[in-house]
């Protein structure tokens, strides 16, 4: 044995690691076996309720007042048929119309009932004729020809019934045909498959597009669809970053051997991690479909580590069997402590109550879990059987006796001049991320799919119908509730019709559809077009016929006459407009609700957004809170040193408020997708300032000054680490081109953080110990 060592004595844990080698093999390939089988069962989670807060008071308003199986009006879907030339009054067009409506509402998953188009019997119009008050369907069946006579009809019909704008295009160029679609599928009783519900949309889009007519389709359903199109996108970039960490790893090891056995434990982490979340009955959500790229991220990162000691111990003259034992005596502790922080940390992530986020810190902590068997203990015990090629081990000697002018700097980062001057600017750097942090926003910055590139499908049809039509696609919906038999008391619509103004009149609000709304106009219709009528008749008989949508029974959002409904559409979904209009409702419900009329928000996608922002600008802070207390007491419980928690957390800190400076900067918003960034982001990069400051204690305790423990250091553990931190970097840097705009955001974050803990591990680590540690003086 080299003479350092001479003196190691292997704890109980490393006798019997290697001591049962054999046993820990066959089970490991017959664990790879089984949770493989699993693995490939696992299949895309695309409930719509995993994307909201559950226990947000919005969401149990809505189930309150709707039913448990509402979860706000984010199933609604949007089909707009335009004409590239002529407008939508035209016979063939209808026709055409009438054709598209009958096939959509005959889709397994669409709630027949709600379908509504020009072709709707519902769909009515309203008009004061010198004969008196008269209304009809927009377009009725007994009349409608192929004539001039019959289209100037269903116009005029259209403008009467005021539908320019919501179900006619504001150029009368498209109409529009909407739905709501059910959570379960009637035929199977099963979780309505978004994936094949939105494959026979496409169906209908491809059979009746052409020949000058054009579909246009949006809704969160299909938003979602689409996201699980990409899947297959993020496979094809998993695969380019796995060939691009195997071709760096070779050149960087220069052996096939050590190539190979840790990109294999690493892919095998992540087939375990599959397979297990399938065993646990979930499937991969719409965000959490990343994960698996940051288990094998982590995995490579130790794997690396293990590998560089392996390498050197041999160099030192080991035997194969010798240098991966003396690898895992001297790694597994700080391994261990590495990896339980990042699983812990992850796991902070499910105080978050919106189910993707769970889903994802599931995912992750199992897989960090795993990749502790995988790369801490299996593929150290593979290297024992295997070894190091002769070429590796050349290689390694060169390094280690090679002077590099960047690892010699490097090295005088734990000098006194050099380690004050990175404090300064690390302070500085601090300073400005703080400054420019304050400009970060909660929620979605963009319209339409932030989570899709602009030019995706999707947010093309979203354009079309925004630019065409005046409704917009951002609604929600106020409930106002009271006792059974008075949703249509005179105190009731007053309170609801007061509301409206005052929302009516909140700079973001566009319209507002209630109750009193439409009593007023059905007593302005009733009454030869007087003005004077336009208002709520105090006597409550009149009332509840002026309220009823056909003027002959009143109309409640319940059977029981407890509730009624105001809806709300909004121009954009951004935080500033949602807090204006939750801040109007919470303030008018604070001074008006009594026994008799109380209100509640509510449903709809922009306030399950709302309750989103609010969640997330809430936890925000208590995760980083969590993540950094729950890594620094790991830490302090390793290494026993208030000084190594400031070490190695500092750093990490300092690229949190860096990297929540370059969302600020790049306009991303701190949403479900991105929010997880950050506390994954520290728990990838705590590795690094593990595996360094231990390294560098080492040899510290073996009498050796500063300078040259870290000049050590570096040549072994600080390789490794600008290694991988470069290596995983580039790997993330190509999911900037991914089809998925929401994947593009992360590899955005996620490589400027990779990087960033790398530098920080290497700079301002040494810099800190320098400054902190009473040997400094050793080290000049």
């Amino acid at each position: 044995m080299s003479n350092d060592n001479d003196n190691l004595k292997f704890s109980v844990l490393t006798r019997g690691v290697f001591r049962f080698r054999l046993p820990i093999l066959l089970l490991s390939l017959l664990a790879t076996f089984f949770l493989g089988w699993q693995a490939i069962q696992v299949q895309p989670d695309t409930r719509l309720e995993r994307l909201i807060p559950g226990s947000h008071e919005f969401v149990k308003n809505a189930r309150d007042f709707q039913g448990q199986q509402n979860a706000g009006d984010n199933s609604i879907v949007r089909v707009a048929v335009a004409r590239d030339e002529g407008t939508v009054f035209d016979y063939d067009y209808l026709v055409t119309l009438q054709k598209i409506s009958d096939e959509l509402s005959l889709l397994p998953g669409v709630d027949t009932s709600s379908v509504n188009s020009l072709w709707s019997p519902g769909m009515l119009w309203f008009s004061i004729t010198p004969l008196g008050y008269d209304s009809g369907p927009v377009i009725d069946m007994a009349t409608f020809e192929d004539s001039a006579t019959s289209m100037e009809t269903i116009r005029t019909n259209a403008f009467r019934a005021d539908l320019v704008g919501n179900y006619v295009s504001n150029d009368l160029k498209a109409s529009m045909i909407d739905f709501a679609v059910l959570p379960i599928n009637p035929e199977t009783q099963q979780q309505l498959d978004l994936k094949a519900f939105s494959d026979r949309l496409e169906q209908v889009r491809e059979t009746y597009q052409g020949d000058g007519i054009s579909i246009h389709i949006i809704g969160d359903v299909k938003k979602v669809a689409d996201l699980v199109d990409g899947f297959a996108q993020v496979a094809v970039f998993f695969l380019i970053a796995f060939l691009i960490t195997a071709g760096l790893l070779f050149h960087y090891s220069r052996c096939f051997k050590s190539t190979l056995i840790p990109l294999v434990c690493s892919v095998v982490a992540v087939v375990w991690q599959l397979g297990a979340i399938h065993l646990l009955g979930y499937g991969l959500g719409v965000f959490s479909v990343l994960v698996p790229f940051l288990v094998f991220a982590i995995a490579v990162s130790h794997g690396v580590q293990v590998i560089n000691a392996i390498a050197h111990e041999t160099a030192k003259g080991e035997t194969r069997f010798n240098a991966a034992k003396i690898t895992f005596q001297h790694l597994h502790k700080a391994g261990l402590v590495a990896l339980l922080s990042d699983g812990i940390g992850f796991a902070t992530l499910f105080m978050i109550d919106i189910g993707a986020i769970k889903d994802l810190a599931l995912a992750a902590s199992v897989g960090v879990a795993l990749v502790i068997i995988t790369n801490l203990v299996l593929l150290p015990v593979l290297m024992s059987y295997v070894g190091v090629s002769r070429r590796c081990v050349e290689h390694a000697q060169n390094k280690m006796e090679s002077k590099s002018p960047l690892w010699e700097g490097l090295a005088h980062f734990i000098q006194p001049k050099l380690a004050g001057m990175t404090v300064i600017i690390a302070i500085v750097l601090a300073g400005l991320g703080a400054w420019y942090s304050q400009g970060l926003k909660i929620g979605d910055l963009g319209k339409g799919a932030p989570e899709l590139r602009a030019d995706s499908r999707y947010n093309q049809d979203n354009h079309f119908i925004t630019s065409h039509f005046s409704t917009s696609t951002d609604l929600m919906t106020v409930f106002a509730g009271m006792p059974e038999g008075q949703c249509d008391s005179y105190k009731a619509i007053d309170l609801i019709d007061r509301l409206g103004w005052q929302l009516a009149n909140t700079q973001g609000v566009q319209s507002v559809s209630s109750p009193a709304t439409r009593a007023k106009m059905n007593r302005y219709l009733g009454n030869e077009g007087n003005l004077k009528m336009m208002a709520l008749p105090r006597d409550e008989r009149v009332l509840s016929r002026a309220i009823a949508i056909s003027g002959f029974s009143f109309t409640s959002a319940s059977t029981d006459c407890d509730q009624q409904n105001i809806q709300l559409e909004l121009t954009d979904h951004s935080q500033e407009t949602l807090q204006r209009v939750v801040g109007v409702i919470r303030d008018f419900s604070s001074k008006h609700d009594d026994q008799d009329v109380w209100f509640r928000l509510g449903a709809g996608n922009a306030a399950n957004e709302a309750a989103t922002n609010e969640v997330i600008e809430r936890a925000q802070l208590e995760i980083l809170a969590y993540v950094y207390g729950i890594v620094g007491l790991m830490v302090l419980a390793t290494f026993r040193s208030a000084k190594a928690v400031i070490c190695i957390l500092l750093p990490l800190a300092l690229t949190s408020v860096l990297c929540q400076a370059l969302m600020a900067v790049m306009g991303i918003g701190i949403k479900v997708a991105t929010l997880p960034v950050i506390a994954l982001g520290v728990g990838i990069g705590v590795d690094y300032g593990i595996y360094i400051y231990s390294r560098l204690n080492s040899y510290l305790s073996l009498g050796h000054p500063l300078l040259e423990a870290y000049r050590e250091t570096l040549k072994t553990t600080g390789k490794a680490v600008s290694f991988t931190g470069m290596t995983l970097a580039i790997g993330v840097a190509t999911w900037m081109l991914s089809p998925i705009k929401f994947q593009a955001d992360m590899g955005i974050l996620l490589t400027f953080m990779f990087l960033w803990n790398m530098v920080g591990a290497l700079t301002l680590l040494p810099a800190l110990t320098y400054l902190l540690s009473h040997k400094g003086a050793q080290g000049k």
